[in-house]
């Protein structure tokens, strides 16, 4: 196979509507990363792009929440995701923004081309319509109650507690988000993708051409989506945050942001090229550049079917491939920022890099559990006693232990000095790990080629394993010891750390696109350059001088104790508790927001209130909540059993006069007849007021 001229990178734009979880991670950066610090020792041509995903429904409604705009949202989020990737070790080319004027010109150029040449439609449809906000509604802002599991509080688009996908239409008693109302339906028009005219495209180009080197599951999935039969999808929506769609008369109208994001890529390499100098088209329009998305499984559809027949009718170039994982759950259950059942990357980088020196130790210990349990061809789970193991079996008593046993070895027997190698003491086990060097670059080169990143860093550590092994036969410290009457000794323990050196180089370039934290640290301690990590120096055991003098070794990770790992168990838990709280009073928030069912006036005038006095209030026994009131009514006194021990203590009720529903239904309470109810009114905090009259008003008075 021809090596390409260039590669083109891309990353899944992550939503700029809050943090982002290690999930996320797993899933799109962590691989692409790998993938491109691979292209980039091999010295080819490379570009790695990504961005923040600034439009969509999910901002706003984040604005919503926050009681604040859509702007200051992505404003708040782009630079903390962005900082957030830099700290675990991502090193994009450029991390862009779909809210610049640049990708606002390229997203509209691009929908021009499309919709001048024929190959969009115009449809009228009936969508949902807010009549008091005016305004069209996108699924997200329509709540009811879910089909398939009745949760009162499901989106129009899913089900966040059963987790199936809906449709506004699927929903029970349907309400508007964003004023309580019930909406109506409404006729519009919008531009449609007409990918039913595609799918002989798809079926040549994904199930024939990519069958058997594109992941099983991208194949699989478009497969299913072809052969049931596809559909035109709108690329255009009735929103007021986006971007508008450059047609006169097109007004209130956006590009739909699954139209609008995958073409960031082109604008982030557009705006990459401006910063140094380049020209952006190769990267778009030559066939000598390979271009790859790495996505999550949620975005094959996007990835694999939708832009690339965008990319297709644009004339651009299409994905040489596109390395999709599946899910990766946490502690038994699906990952989820909205359900608190997560790990964000600033809470990790919080927790684990910033609070120590040498943190970023812990960035690479992140990345190789996530890399080590990579959800490549099925979901996987994230486990913090997987993580401690991981930290502790593995990069700290094979990789770690074997660098530092190494370094403290040289110093000790070989004056902190790489030693000579004695070519007629050679012997099959140097022979052996010399063989094996050179295996574990090809099979690691191989599998990188081949996007299987998980077995690939295995090489690596397997080879550390290999090393402690040969140090273990080799045994130079016992050597050593006898070196007064055998003074030979001394060669065999130069040849014997010689090598362990030389491969200690080769570590510090095979693991750098895994560990890339790791590898700097390890070219400090042996006091060379970046250049050693070019991938021509795998598999050389003349990397390191003779005599060449080395640091002092450095610990490269430390042990994860059982107590840390408990006390983020236990975070994970109130987490999750403090989510569900929230969302308990949000719900009860927003059901204070729409009107109960409309009824005539003839009901209203069922309803008997009239002002009464409270002449004496006490706590219900084994009730906080409930008081007894005694309210004289002018006519009658009468005993009326309230909640409202929360908020008020008896001897501040004497006196106070309220407003009472006198023909409701008696009612025992605690085994106390309760007649009558209390009326109050409860403001946002949850405080609740009586409803006050000017001056005191007689006892028994009607209210009409």
């Amino acid at each position: 196979m021809t090596t390409p001229k260039r590669y083109l990178v891309t990353s899944a734009l992550p939503y700029a509507n809050g943090l982002k979880h290690i999930g996320h991670l797993a899933g799109a950066y962590i691989p692409a990363d790998i993938y491109v610090r691979y292209l980039k020792a091999q010295l080819r041509d490379v570009v790695f792009v990504c961005g923040s995903d600034e439009h969509g429904t999910a901002i706003p409604i984040q604005a919503m929440k926050e009681g604040t705009t859509a702007q200051a949202i992505i404003d708040k989020y782009h630079p903390i995701i962005e900082q957030n990737f830099k700290d675990l070790g991502i090193h994009f080319d450029i991390y862009h923004r779909t809210s610049s004027p640049l990708h606002h010109e390229t997203a509209q150029e691009f929908f021009t081309v499309l919709n001048d040449n024929g190959d969009l439609e115009i449809k009228t449809s009936e969508q949902y319509f807010d009549e008091a906000t005016q305004t069209f509604l996108a699924d997200r802002f329509i709540k009811g109650t879910c089909p398939n599991c009745s949760y009162d509080n499901a989106f129009g688009d899913q089900c966040e507690k059963c987790g199936k996908s809906l449709s506004p239409d699927e929903l029970i008693n349907p309400v508007s988000t964003l004023s309580g109302n019930v909406p109506v339906k409404k006729e519009t028009s919008h531009w449609y993708l007409p990918l039913n005219k595609h799918e002989d495209f798809l079926r040549e180009w994904v199930l024939k051409e990519h069958k058997n080197d594109w992941r099983v599951n991208v194949v699989g999935q478009v497969k299913s989506w072809v052969d049931g039969g596809l559909q035109p999808r709108a690329v255009t929506r009735d929103l007021d945050w986006g971007i508008q769609v450059p047609v006169k008369n097109a007004v209130g109208k956006v590009l739909y942001v699954w139209f609008d994001a995958p073409i960031g890529y082109i604008s982030a390499t557009k705006q990459w090229a401006l910063n140094h100098g380049k020209d952006w088209k190769p990267y778009w329009y030559e066939n000598d550049t390979q271009l790859v998305h790495f996505i999550g499984k949620d975005n094959i559809v996007f990835h694999a079917i939708i832009f690339p027949v965008m990319l297709k009718l644009h004339g651009n170039i299409l994905p040489a491939n596109v390395p999709s994982n599946e899910f990766m759950n946490l502690e038994g259950d699906k990952m989820s920022t909205s359900r608190g059942w997560s790990i964000e990357m600033d809470d990790y980088i919080n927790d684990w890099i910033k609070k120590e020196n040498g943190g970023e130790s812990m960035a690479d210990v992140l990345r190789y559990y996530l890399t080590a349990i990579a959800p490549e061809t099925k979901d996987s789970e994230f486990t913090w006693k997987g993580f401690q193991d991981a930290c502790n079996s593995e990069l700290v008593s094979v990789f770690g232990n074997y660098v530092n046993r190494t370094f403290v070895l040289m110093h000790k027997l070989c004056n902190g000095k790489v030693p000579p190698f004695h070519n007629d003491l050679i012997d099959d086990l140097d022979k052996q790990l010399i063989q094996d060097i050179g295996n574990t670059k090809l099979k690691v080169e191989t599998l990188l080629e081949g996007y299987k990143f998980r077995e690939a860093q295995f090489e690596v550590i397997d080879l550390a394993r290999k090393a402690n092994q040969y140090m273990q036969k080799k045994e130079p410290w016992i050597l050593a010891k006898h070196l007064p009457e055998s003074p030979s000794n001394q060669h065999l323990i130069d040849n014997a750390l010689h090598l362990c050196l030389q491969l200690t180089a080769n570590l510090a370039i095979l693991i750098n696109p895994f560990l890339p934290f790791t590898a700097k640290k390890m070219l400090h301690m042996m006091k060379v350059v970046e250049k050693l990590l070019e991938w021509q120096n795998a598999g050389r055991v003349d990397l390191l001088k003779v005599e060449y003098s080395l640091r002092e070794p450095q610990l490269l990770f430390r042990k994860i104790e059982d107590e840390e790992i408990a006390h983020q168990l236990e975070k994970l838990t109130i987490k999750k508790v403090q989510v569900e709280e929230n969302k308990s009073v949000e719900v009860e928030q927003e059901s204070k927001n729409v009107l109960k069912p409309e009824i005539v006036f003839d009901d209203f005038g069922k309803i008997d209130l009239r002002i009464g006095t409270i002449t004496a209030a006490e706590k219900v026994e084994k009730a906080d909540k409930l008081l007894k009131l005694e309210v004289d009514l002018g006519f009658e006194k009468r005993t009326i059993v309230s909640g409202i021990a929360m908020h008020f203590k008896p001897e501040e009720l004497v006196g106070q006069q309220v407003t009472v529903v006198c023909n409701l239904a008696p009612r025992k309470m605690r085994g106390i007849e309760s007649n009558g109810m209390i009326l109050l009114a409860e403001d946002k905090s949850g405080k609740l007021h009586f409803l006050h009259t000017n001056g005191m008003i007689d006892a028994g008075s009607t209210i009409s």
